[in-house]
């Protein structure tokens, strides 16, 4: 049972010497609890989302991006119509009968997703077959950083590679995740965390051709800008709030309908404008708003990445980011308003922004509760985490880096 290459390993991870001790007791473990002489390893990644938020499910822009933090596994086919998973760190074995997924509820957590992953594959043709996997993680929990769509690209990746000869693409991959949370597990996602953990590198998606993701890379470097790229967790998770997150795509799809279309991407700002007052949901409205502006801003801040224009990169991410606190509205819950940890972290954030006139922040990912995104000079660095961290812990403050390969075989 071998072990990925070291070249293999510094590509993926920029080293080999920590990377391959994860790998190496991914393998022993995998032996201990399923005894195959032979495995197949796999990864996935986290991902960022570094503008463009909420835009995806109604055909919007975005720029997005694969981090370091990844979700690992060794796998083999057992020759049986069962998935088994075991999790490091979840108690008791993930069991999927392939021949019963009907059985399966949507409200039986990963189990479903799995379910959903198996005919979300078997729906776009591909084949599929029982396989045994030992997975673990490093991509933090309800975070913003979309560790369940990590998972959902991971085991893609495995069926890609046991049963496809890695012929699918990372726009199949998303396919599946979407499939899977939909309909498994009755959850309106769009297709950008998927396709941000797949791809790998910064990417600019368009979501507007509902046939054809239409994706390329742009060379974004933050340390190469002098920035450091941190996620901070304000100290919430936002696992309860489905809700919240689904009336989002249901309002901008209610602000559609009333411009008549489908989809905001099929209208446009100027109709929007002058049909506002047909929009009695006044919420919708200004969704609607940031929904528009917010694609104009990605379109400029991947002019502004090509161009290596750090300055006007960052005043975007910032308008973005205020544009989702004022007009979007979701750095809150309105379950709870006087619960307010992203907001309150975003404003200690600014005011140390401020102090040394130069940075950004904004809301992270879906939004809610979770975490902030912040470029911060590197010269700063070390200040803005003794300073943070007496709010949030030290251990809730993360630097990122962007991967460039997205979910793959070893």
């Amino acid at each position: 049972m071998g072990l990925p290459e070291n070249e293999i390993l510094e590509q993926v991870y920029g080293e080999s010497t920590r990377s391959l001790e994860r790998f190496k007791m991914l393998r022993k473990n995998f032996e201990k609890y399923f005894g195959h002489d032979e495995c197949e390893f796999f990864s996935a990644p986290g991902r960022s989302e570094i503008i463009g938020n909420h835009t995806d499910h109604n055909g919007g822009k975005i720029i997005a991006a694969s981090i370091n933090m990844d979700t690992i596994c060794a796998a083999a086919a057992n020759g049986t119509s069962c998935v088994r998973v075991i999790s490091e760190g979840y108690a008791g074995e993930i069991l999927v009968e392939l021949d019963h997924l009907e059985k399966i509820s949507a409200d039986s957590g990963t189990i479903a997703l799995l379910a959903g992953l198996m005919e979300g594959a078997d729906k776009r043709g591909f084949r599929t077959g029982g396989f045994d996997a030992y997975v673990t993680t490093e991509v933090i929990q309800a975070a913003g950083v979309s560790s369940s769509a990590s998972f959902e690209m991971l085991i893609c990746a495995v069926i890609n590679g046991l049963f496809n000869g890695n012929r699918m693409a990372c726009t199949d991959y998303a396919r599946i995740g979407q499939y899977a949370e939909n309909i498994y597990w009755n959850k309106a996602s769009g297709l950008m965390d998927q396709m941000a953990c797949a791809a790998g590198g910064a990417v600019l998606l368009d979501f507007s051709d509902k046939e054809q993701i239409k994706y390329e890379n742009v060379p974004l470097s933050f340390r190469e800008m002098g920035y450091e790229f941190l996620i901070v967790n304000t100290g919430k998770g936002h696992a309860d709030l489905s809700g919240e997150y689904s009336a989002i795509p249901e309002e901008m799809a209610e602000a559609a309908a009333a411009l008549g279309v489908e989809r905001l991407c099929d209208s446009d700002e100027d109709t929007l404008l002058k049909k506002i007052e047909l929009i009695k949901n006044d919420r919708a409205g200004l969704r609607a708003i940031h929904f528009y502006e917010e694609n104009k801003r990605v379109e400029k801040a991947a002019a502004s990445i090509r161009e290596k224009d750090a300055k006007q990169l960052l005043e975007l991410i910032s308008e973005s980011g205020r544009s989702s606190w004022e007009l979007l509205q979701n750095c809150w819950s309105m379950e709870n308003p006087k619960e307010q940890k992203i907001t309150r972290t975003l404003a200690l954030t600014e005011l140390f922004i401020k102090k040394i006139g130069d940075g950004a922040c904004r809301v992270h990912g879906g939004g809610f509760a979770g975490v902030i995104m912040c470029l911060i000079p590197l010269k700063n660095v070390n200040d803005y985490k003794s300073y943070i961290s007496k709010y949030v812990g030290e251990e809730n403050i993360y630097s990122i880096s962007i991967r460039s390969v997205g979910a793959v075989q070893l």
